[in-house]
């Protein structure tokens, strides 16, 4: 009997040893999606036309509608999941979310997440009145300026590139999303937004004559799809997606649709 179980005992340690290598292979790379399988992405909802709240009271935008056609064609079931943008670490690293796609900024990032390879170029911008009198960046001496929560605009204003400017401003603000931002500066509140270019080009679309966008820019930069750093797989699967709807003309006929064909990369296959 002793022999029997030691035998039964050895048996059982050596199939434990091979569970373990058969996950630790599955797993390698992070998540394998199979059709059928949920792709939830990340999203700021506040962040035309990126993602957003449509009129009919659906998330939409150009990073939505990309991910959709990327769930299509993998046989997945798209779920696009509202976040708060200053929790997406915690909700990413949680698995409630399976990347952040949602003009997400690469630069500053990059050892931080698996990234796609970039494929909108951006700028951030300063966004004034119209009639503000407010030109140059010199011009925002004593003026209040409002920023997303941990947003690129934050982050450039907060650097030394900028510390002039910054050192300049009766106030930094910071804001939840930039609708409510939009309403600070047209009643007055505030004097300007630092913000993405695209984002900023969306929201004064027909209100020329109320707002204006500066020809000075805070900082360049590009945008791409953030995945956990293991989460490997599953980037490379989204990164050929993209790859194919790029070279088969989807990918700019979505971004034509959304106004944004001028920012977007016109070739980012490597």
């Amino acid at each position: 009997m002793k022999r029997f179980l030691s035998i039964l005992l050895t048996l059982l340690m050596i199939a434990a040893v091979f569970a373990g290598c058969a996950k630790t292979e599955g797993n390698a790379g992070g998540v394998i999606k199979k059709s059928g399988d949920k792709f939830t992405l990340g999203f700021d909802q506040d962040f035309p036309p990126y993602g957003f709240v449509g009129e009919d009271g659906n998330y939409t935008g150009f990073d939505l509608d990309l991910a959709k056609e990327v769930c299509q064609r993998n046989g997945w079931a798209f779920v696009p999941q509202p976040i708060n943008w200053d929790s997406k670490d915690m909700e990413l690293n949680s698995g409630t979310i399976d990347c952040i796609w949602n003009g997400f900024t690469i630069n500053g990032r990059e050892d931080d997440y698996a990234w796609t390879v970039p494929y909108v170029n951006n700028t951030q911008v300063v966004v004034v009145k119209a009639d503000s009198g407010i030109n140059t960046f010199a011009d925002l001496a004593g003026k209040i300026v409002t920023v997303q929560t941990d947003s690129s605009a934050q982050e450039a204003i907060e650097s030394e590139d900028h510390a002039d400017l910054r050192a300049s401003l009766a106030k930094l603000e910071i804001c939840a999303e930039y609708n409510t931002a939009f309403m600070d500066l047209e009643a007055g509140a505030v004097d300007a937004i630092a913000m993405d270019e695209g984002v900023a080009a969306f929201q004064i679309a027909g209100r020329e004559d109320t707002f204006k966008i500066l020809d000075e820019t805070l900082v360049s930069e590009q945008y791409g799809v953030g995945f956990k750093k293991e989460n490997t797989a599953l980037r490379d699967t989204v990164q050929k997606t993209l790859f194919e709807m790029q070279k088969d003309g989807t990918f700019d006929r979505i971004a034509e649709q959304w106004g944004i064909g001028n920012v977007c990369l016109a070739d980012f296959v490597k």
